[in-house]
């Protein structure tokens, strides 16, 4: 069976098409700039030279015609025709709590989908495009949406309730959520994997560290709390956006400055964390660099930074009473040793042993960069969320899911 990938944006539309047989990409590549006359495809068949081309592309369903065509080309494709393509997989960022598991894409899938725009205005609906671009181009294959939400659904609801007035629960469903749940998932399934024992009898903590961040605290194999909550803005202190702060700055803000909903809200998300302390970048390569140049600024966004994923290292030990494994994932969790070492220096009282000659090693495999004496086990663990998305869209269509 191939599965087809889809990450659609609002302007944009990423996709990987899977081998099922033995897990391989086949292709992968992007539409940039949807909307706009010099949209950019950018396709990348392993084997083959990357295919760059600017055309014309003003909406979801010309941006999904484009990327079969790329996969079916006579020079650059991977495949005959669109009929070898069995199924398509979708990400979707929110499931609220509807959607505790992977679904199969029917008429009453796409209501509650809809349902759910205003707990995550930017993703879904552009997601909804995306299913609907791939309906109109591909009638007759099946779809699949894989929700970044689903694996938090078994938090506890110490966990994911606010201390607010409840009706607002109930009227709302203003509840944690929690994101990054397909990487979470898929990076402790890798890690128990790895070491051999079953997930189930692990305490976990993941710590997914890209421009987004969050930490999970994973108990007997699922997720027991997020640092992200109702939107993606709450937890760790991240490339643009705040992290954990007061509420009562919000409104505080919006008066002395007289700044509008929207106003505070892009620069919550867009204008804060690290870019808003180093007053350079929200990049992290760029943030070390500058820090390693005597930069102030730049040292103290990330001094506040890793500060910020050890105590949520502790509370989560201190939440699941104890820690077996930390994990480190995304770009800057998996390439940063930097980073990493800041983190784990400043928690050695919960038995964590860094072993720096290991933490220096590059690679795109599960490693071990704790000392062979460390009492908690630290692993670096790729993440492939688009994996995870092909393995569910795969057991659904086949009848296989859980």
């Amino acid at each position: 069976m191939k599965v087809l990938v889809i990450n659609a944006g609002s302007s944009s539309l990423k996709y990987q098409l899977y081998n099922m047989e033995n897990e391989t990409v086949l292709a992968s590549g992007r539409v940039e700039r949807i909307g706009m006359d010099s949209s950019i495809v950018t396709h990348e068949p392993p084997g083959k030279p990357d295919v760059t081309q600017v055309s014309e592309i003003l909406d979801h369903i010309t941006a999904v015609k484009k990327v079969i065509d790329m996969l079916t080309h006579p020079e650059h494709g991977v495949v005959a025709s669109m009929e070898e393509i069995d199924a398509v997989g979708h990400r979707i960022v929110h499931g609220g709590e509807v959607f505790k598991n992977s679904a199969l894409v029917t008429a009453d899938v796409k209501q509650e989908i809809r349902k759910l725009f205003d707990l995550a205005p930017l993703h879904n609906p552009a997601h909804m495009m995306g299913i609907n671009a791939v309906e109109t181009n591909m009638p007759n294959v099946p779809q699949v949406v894989v929700f970044d939400t689903a694996f938090h659904q078994t938090m506890p609801n110490t966990s994911y309730l606010y201390p607010i007035p409840k009706v607002l629960y109930r009227r709302h469903k203003v509840r944690r959520y929690g994101f990054h749940g397909t990487s979470h998932l898929y990076v402790s399934q890798q890690a128990a994997k790895y070491l051999g024992k079953p997930l189930e009898s692990l305490k976990m903590i993941s710590c997914h560290i890209g421009n987004g961040a969050s930490a999970t605290a994973i108990l007997d194999g699922k997720s027991f709390d997020t640092s992200m909550g109702m939107t993606p803005l709450e937890g760790l202190m991240m490339g643009t956006r705040s992290g954990d702060l007061d509420p009562a700055i919000v409104p505080y803000v919006m008066n002395k400055e007289d700044l509008t909903l929207s106003e505070v809200n892009s620069m919550l998300n867009k204008h804060s964390g690290m870019l808003a302390i180093s007053g350079i970048s929200s990049d992290m390569r760029e943030i070390v660099e500058a820090m390693g140049e005597g930069d102030a600024n730049a040292k103290l966004a990330f001094d506040m930074y890793t500060y910020r994923v050890r105590k949520y290292i502790g509370a989560y030990a201190a939440a699941m009473n104890g820690v077996d494994v930390i994990l480190f994932t995304a770009g800057v969790g998996e390439n940063s040793n930097v980073l990493r070492k800041a983190v784990c220096e400043g928690i050695s009282f919960l038995g964590v042993e860094l072993d720096e000659e290991r933490n220096n090693i590059r690679s795109k495999e599960v490693r071990e960069i704790s000392t062979d004496a460390s009492r908690v086990k630290v692993l670096v663990v790729p993440t492939n969320e688009e994996l995870l998305i092909a393995r569910d869209t795969y057991a659904i269509v086949k009848g296989e899911s859980k």
